[in-house]
């Protein structure tokens, strides 16, 4: 990953929970989700869980409140700081360390029952070359039949419509057809109000040509009285297909690779998982 990467959630740090009504209560709800899909395939026993993408942890925080060994690790060191910050806050215990995916090695050589990457981590990883060596990173770090659970935006469905759309997808209310010409594709704005007042949420997504990847444009408007205080965090995502993710982790050596959509899993994105293959299995 690059230090654009890193520096994109140094930034977003601060403003991350303000994607969710209640972060807090997301925390738990997913952490309950993840549980379940994981005593689905290791049963009930004693599971210890890597998260190597943990963000501000809401997967990592999440898994520790349902009394899960965590250990969590992030390219971002302002995210792992604020992770480990929230984690006092709900009384969970939980190891931390700044880490590249790819580098996995760098800064952990104990193996892990379940390895975690969610909320489309996976998919900063812009080429084959780097998404092998982040998914063999991720099988050394796995106990011989651990599991990875990844989590990705669904892309075969946003490619499919932009493909069958020619690439121009019908604009929003307010966006003028020639933005969409150009490959631009915004989200819904998402309007939140709470104790800290009024908050407007959305994304532009700038595509390549080829609609391979997109350049992201997050926006984060806090309303305080009669203005408006507007952020901008920009950074790039390959738009990963399922069947490429799939290539990529046997090549690296997994074994019963299986995907669930969110009407089966509960999770609001498409969940891999995949497991190491076990003694007596090469590459």
């Amino acid at each position: 990953m690059s230090q654009e990467v890193a520096d994109f959630y140094d930034l977003l740090s601060a403003d991350y929970h303000s994607m969710y009504a209640d972060w807090r209560s997301e925390v738990r709800r997913q952490g309950k989700i993840l549980d379940a899909l994981i005593r689905r395939y290791l049963g009930d026993r004693q599971v210890s869980v890597m998260d190597c993408t943990c963000g501000i942890g809401t997967q990592a925080i999440g898994l520790a409140t349902c009394g899960y060994t965590v250990y969590a690790t992030d390219l971002s060191a302002a995210a792992v700081q604020r992770a480990r910050t929230e984690a006092e806050s709900f009384g969970v215990d939980i190891s931390f360390a700044v880490a590249d995916i790819r580098l996995l090695d760098r800064v952990m050589t104990q193996t892990f029952d379940v390895v975690l990457s969610c909320d489309n981590s996976i998919s900063h990883l812009m080429d084959d070359a780097d998404l092998l060596q982040a998914a063999s990173q991720i099988r050394a770090r796995l106990k011989q039949d651990g599991l990875f659970l990844g989590t990705i935006r669904d892309y075969d469905q946003v490619v499919q419509e932009r493909q069958a759309n020619a690439g121009n997808p019908t604009p929003l209310p307010g966006l003028a057809t020639a933005g969409a010409s150009l490959g631009i594709q915004p989200t819904l704005p998402r309007v939140f109000q709470d104790a800290q007042g009024q908050r407007i949420v959305f994304q532009l997504w700038d595509w390549t040509a080829d609609n391979r990847s997109y350049a992201l444009q997050h926006f984060h408007m806090q309303r305080h009285h009669d203005r408006w205080d507007v952020q901008c965090y920009t950074t790039h995502y390959r738009a990963l297909l399922r069947a490429d993710l799939s290539r990529i982790l046997a090549q690296a050596g997994f074994r019963d690779i299986a995907w669930l959509m969110p009407a089966e899993s509960g999770y609001y994105q498409p969940v891999v998982l995949a497991q190491h293959p076990g003694p007596g299995v090469e590459r």
